[in-house]
């Protein structure tokens, strides 16, 4: 008998990041709202047909979005703060707005804060809730609209939204009024919308919760059982149409025997992160609900072992009746990239223990089938040992002790030391890194990659831009200069190229927020350096000037987190390979002159586990000191700066003060600069840069709006340690609002030295 399949959500930005290039030609005024539309409905057919020829059961709809489903979602429940509705936009100019911020005829906002979502590359935007805020669905809504659109092309879905549970846990409110008291409007808003669902045909309807694999208080149970309770009675009473309650990212151990009691007709469990979801089950399971069962990795583009896969489906099937179980995706296929069938320059002996978004669906099949060739022929695969081990790099490791991980001497005595030694002035400037890079820069890059210009044109062409770069730097009155990056198309991709142990794709691009997507490398083997990889860059730059100059690394951890990894070695054995191939670079830096470098950890909170009991065990206890590994050999006079960006850093900003860097630049313009209060709190000792401004939108921040921003800062940090800075690289934002937003930048850093007197 055929077991059932699902999956939890399709990659959406096309298999050429067609919606990236439609929506950046929509901003420009160079393509119609229409044609934006049709491209993407485009996009949601492609991959409506393609899980309805693999013979997917149960295919979701609404998982496409412009640019983010949280938005979608406080659109949909029409939670859209005032000031964007000011605007008078057409609805989806204002949806922009709200994702990116506005800056024209019809006013000034900027846009709603961005964070990260739970333990993935991926961004979401915070929808916010003030006290005057009315929730209500939104009539003509995409989410009918595009179970319509699926249905018109011949294919059933299940419609699939961000459930209230979550919705209102990651909201951000800015008045009195708290997620309980939006939650019956809540639940009447998505009663509605199943209503409608089921009116035009709908059998299925699911809640996506997987804010329920976070460490769940009683009161935030409460409000589940308070949300699911009202929700299932109201529904059965109106509609026939089944629920489905779908987590993933996760167990859901707070709250399983609770979930298990309420009346779905379905739940999904992740049983690739959700180390207790197998032991959940066993404890029992609602015997006529359906198991949606996520079995295939949703975040990692690895071959699965169905042996392995194969074992757990008997195991299952032992708890469940082979009726009740579908086996799915752990989480949405948005997090992987569309088909390994583009990679046309990797070898068949590396593409055949790859499996992307649609060779995942194969898996799926093969497994609900128990397809025998197949089973055969991934058995082979697996038979033997995929790696070849580096024995230098291995005793590397094993020959690291305690003082590979400590600098000396501690941090107040080099503080006085960089001090004497660069004499900067008082709230000091400079940016994160990278420069606009224009098509001419990208041209450039393209056509050394293809082969039609030499490394010498190459090389004369980035050194004119990095020339040009600096003399902006020094016009505009910039403390600490940056080279512009000109010469890297991505902060990791850059540095995998250029390391043993990593193989590249051409066409692996996943979604990192909005229009921005990311090509992660892929660690094959064990990775180690083999020749310095930005001193070249650095001294030249340095050359150029007499102000410091930064070199720019990207850290351990986060080349680790913004890779797909590999799964035969532990987490924490690969940052520490990374870090020693890292740590070459940082010490050819410093002997070359370079007395300011920067390892950026942008994506340190990245792979932070859910649960706070494991934080330290899983996670921390690794992160931390990978980052130290890097640094902990350079001399006192050599100051290290780090960036973090687009997470909530409060509740560990103890343990990055432990990273032992001298100055940490951090993203806090879009979270209203709430970092501020844990700084002063924690004591912070190191010195900081909060972001001054938001650098993913297009509007240029005044001098006076900057000048508040610094005054806030000040309030919580000590003068002499407050650095001033955009809040991330400056690659993606064009070349006059990036003057322009510099300009206003230096000249607020200038107004406070002057009030106090220096």
């Amino acid at each position: 008998m055929t077991v059932k399949t699902s999956v939890t959500g399709f990659p959406r930005i096309g298999k050429n990041r067609e919606l990236k290039f439609a929506c950046e030609k929509y901003f420009k005024g160079e393509l119609s709202e229409d044609e934006l539309k049709r491209t993407a409905a485009e996009l949601r057919a492609y991959g409506w047909k393609k899980q309805a020829e693999a013979g997917i059961n149960f295919i979701p709809s609404n998982d496409f979005s412009f640019y983010d489903n949280m938005l979608d979602t406080a659109f949909l429940l029409r939670a859209v703060p005032a000031r964007y509705k000011a605007l008078e936009l057409g609805s989806l100019e204002t949806y922009f707005a709200a994702a990116h911020g506005y800056q024209g005829a019809a006013g000034d906002v900027k846009a709603l804060p961005m964070k990260k979502w739970f333990n993935t590359n991926y961004h979401y935007i915070v929808p916010e809730l003030s006290d005057n805020t009315e929730i209500k669905l939104q009539e003509n809504n995409k989410v009918l609209a595009e179970f319509n659109e699926a249905k018109s092309l011949g294919i059933e879905t299940v419609p699939g939204v961000t459930g209230p549970y979550t919705f209102l846990h990651l909201a951000a409110y800015t008045g009195k009024k708290r997620a309980a008291d939006f939650a019956e409007d809540t639940v009447e808003a998505f009663v509605q919308l199943a209503k409608k669902l089921s009116d035009a045909g709908a059998g299925w309807i699911s809640f996506a919760e997987p804010a329920l694999v976070f460490d769940v208080s009683e009161d935030e149970k409460n409000l589940f059982i308070l949300i699911y309770k009202n929700l299932i009675s109201k529904l059965r009473s109106v509609s026939k149409i089944k629920i489905i309650l779908q987590t993933y990212f996760g167990d859901i151990r707070d709250v399983y025997k609770e979930a298990c009691s309420l009346g779905f007709d379905a739940i999904g469990l992740d049983f690739i992160e959700g180390k207790k979801t197998l032991s959940l089950i066993e404890s029992g399971f609602p015997k006529d609900t359906l198991l949606l069962a996520g079995i295939i990795n949703g975040k990692n583009i690895w071959r699965s072992d169905y042996q392995k896969k194969n074992n757990l489906i008997k195991q299952i099937k032992k708890i469940v009746p082979e009726d009740n179980l579908v086996i799915s995706t752990s989480c949405s296929l948005l997090h992987v990239p569309y088909t390994t069938s583009l990679e046309d320059k990797l070898s068949k002996d590396i593409l055949k223990y790859l499996a992307y978004a649609e060779e995942k669906l194969t898996e799926l099949r093969e497994l609900a089938v128990s397809n025998s060739t197949a089973f055969e022929a991934n058995k082979e695969l697996f038979a033997s040992e995929r790696v070849c081990k580096n024995t230098a790099v291995r005793e590397a490791l094993a020959n690291l002790t305690d003082s590979d991980f400590i600098r000396k001497p501690d941090f107040s005595e080099r503080e006085k030391i960089q001090h004497e030694t660069f004499k900067l002035p008082l709230f000091p400037t400079t940016t994160i890194g990278s420069f606009p890079q224009t098509n001419e820069v990208r041209a450039n890059r393209a056509a050394y990659k293809k082969g039609t210009i030499s490394r010498e044109d190459y090389v004369a062409f980035n050194q004119k831009k990095i020339k040009e770069c600096i003399k902006l730097q020094e016009e505009l009155g910039l403390d600490v200069l940056v080279h512009g990056e000109f010469e890297r198309n991505d902060m990791v991709e850059y540095f995998g190229n250029q390391l043993d142990g990593y193989i590249f794709t051409q066409k692996a691009w996943v979604q990192s927020y909005g229009t921005r997507c990311v090509k992660p490398p892929v660690i094959w083997g064990d990775v180690s350096r083999n020749k310095p990889m930005t001193v070249e860059w650095s001294v030249f730059a340095q050359r150029q000037t007499k102000k410091i100059m930064k070199g720019m690394l990207t850290g351990p951890v986060t080349i680790l987190n913004w890779s797909f990894p590999r799964e035969d070695i532990s987490l924490k054995e690969q940052a520490q390979q990374l870090a020693l191939a890292i740590r070459e670079e940082v010490l050819d830096l410093e002997k070359n002159g370079i007395k300011i470098i920067q390892i950026d950890e942008a994506a340190l909170r990245e792979k932070l586990p859910l649960r706070h009991s494991d934080w330290h065990a899983e996670y921390l206890d690794w992160a931390i000191p990978a980052f130290r590994l890097v640094h902990a050999k350079v001399q006192p006079q050599t100051q290290i700066h780090t960036h973090m960006c687009y997470s909530e850093f409060n509740d560990i900003i103890r343990d990055i003060d432990a990273m032992d860097a001298d100055v940490i630049t951090f993203e806090a313009s879009r979270a209203d600069l709430k970092i501020l209060d844990a700084l002063k709190e924690a004591d912070f000792r190191t010195e900081v840069g909060p972001g001054v401004y938001d650098i993913h939108s297009a509007r240029v921040p005044s001098v006076e709006e900057i000048v508040s921003a610094l005054e806030k800062m000040l309030n919580k940090v000590q003068k002499e340690k407050l650095w001033v800075n955009p809040d991330c690289g400056l690659k993606t934002r064009g070349e006059e609002e990036t003057r322009a937003s510099l300009k206003n930048l230096v000249a607020a850093a200038k107004e406070l030295r002057s009030r106090a007197g220096k």
